[in-house]
């Protein structure tokens, strides 16, 4: 039998003691990865992740280093990028801390992966994918939605022809966060702090960039309205605040080829849908409508014929006639899917377009937004 060659990359795993740094990316992305055996590139070469936790906190830190059963862990995130055995620099961090995290990174020689937003203004995120790129250094960002079930699916019917020429896409997202005084918050104080860098425009227009750039096309402009709805929250320590950063986002974007996107973005919004996030995808050929992990189809020749009678009950049930689509492979962890995509591109050079300068696209969007809501109509998204 062959000797296998392994490739240990070293990886600074900085903000993972929150609860997505923690579950997303360490549990079920890097210790799923070492449980496996690695990435494989061929039958005799693989890449095994060697990671060490960076973060504030002794204590989360030991709490998670036991956990992960990663033993390597450290509050000190300048003697970890001193360590020539780390390669790569990867941040969870909070929002507001990124740019000067990753922009020490960089200058220590290391890849960078990161979490998005990559930073609170395009000038910035820009800087950071271009100083790495002068560095001669492997870049790139989470773009994790892309790897969902029910969003790989709607791109297989892309692909398909199935939706004819496409129409409109219309997205609804968000669930309640409790306020956290008689029942705890779902999601950190942080995010409900403008001067913390919170706020679900900057958040999830960073996503929705994304996912129509690759899915349906450029994004040319946009319309939004944002809005605090819960102006008084609780933090982790039982205290009250004040919110100062938007808690729910109502958008139109303009694609490419007429294409017109709308979507909802709410944590102050109960849900009554299939999921937390769905998708709807108008087009000539047939429409489909995808969640997270399930997508169904109604075509053309199967579409109904209602009439508007609204002194009757609806003779037809609009959820009958819609088909769902199969499952064509085993889908893995979507965080996952692209750590590996991005280990693959460190040790083998194989192509990752997912760098840091789509990541300043979503930034640019996500202020885009905000302008438009503070002119209180379009504004177009520049080329980057």
């Amino acid at each position: 039998m062959a000797n296998v060659t392994t490739h240990r990359v070293g990886i600074i795993m900085n903000g993972v003691t929150g609860r997505m740094g923690t579950n997303q990316h360490l549990m079920r992305s890097i210790v799923a990865i070492i449980r496996q055996g690695g990435v494989k590139l061929s039958e005799d070469e693989t890449i095994l992740p060697d990671p060490v936790l960076v973060g504030r906190n002794p204590a989360k830190l030991e709490k998670v280093s036991k956990l992960s059963g990663v033993e390597k862990w450290t509050t000190d995130v300048s003697k970890a990028l001193a360590d020539a055995d780390n390669t790569v620099y990867f941040d969870a961090q909070t929002t507001n801390r990124r740019v000067a995290a990753v922009t020490e990174a960089i200058a220590a020689g290391k890849h960078i992966y990161c979490e998005k937003p990559t930073a609170l203004t395009t000038a910035e995120a820009r800087g950071l994918y271009e100083r790495a790129c002068k560095a001669g250094l492997k870049n790139g960002v989470v773009q994790d939605k892309l790897w969902l079930p029910g969003l790989l699916k709607l791109q297989r019917l892309r692909d398909s022809g199935f939706f004819g020429r496409i129409l409109s896409v219309r997205g609804e997202f968000g669930y309640w966060v409790f306020e956290g005084d008689t029942v705890a918050a779902q999601r950190p104080s942080w995010n409900y702090k403008a001067e913390q860098g919170g706020g679900i425009i900057f958040d999830m227009f960073c996503h929705w960039r994304y996912v129509l750039d690759n899915l349906f096309g450029p994004v040319r402009s946009v319309c939004a309205l944002g809005a605090t709805h819960i102006p008084r929250r609780w933090d982790e320590s039982g205290q009250p605040y004040d919110a100062t950063a938007d808690d729910a986002a109502y958008a139109i974007f303009e694609l490419d080829e007429g294409v017109v996107a709308q979507f909802n973005s709410s944590w102050a919004t109960r849900v009554r849908r299939d999921d937390l996030l769905t998708m709807q995808v108008d087009g000539t050929g047939g429409t489909a409508v995808a969640g997270l992990r399930q997508c169904w189809v109604q075509p053309a020749g199967a579409t109904p014929k209602p009439v508007w009678n609204p002194d009757i009950d609806s003779p037809i049930d609009f959820r009958d006639g819609w088909l769902p689509v199969p499952d064509d492979r085993e889908y893995d962890n979507a965080f996952k899917v692209q750590w590996e995509l991005f280990l693959r591109h460190v040790v083998a050079d194989e192509p990752f377009r997912w760098s840091l300068l789509e990541g300043a696209k979503g930034v640019q969007l996500a202020e885009c937004g905000l302008e438009s809501w503070k002119r209180r109509g379009f504004v177009e998204v520049a080329e980057l």
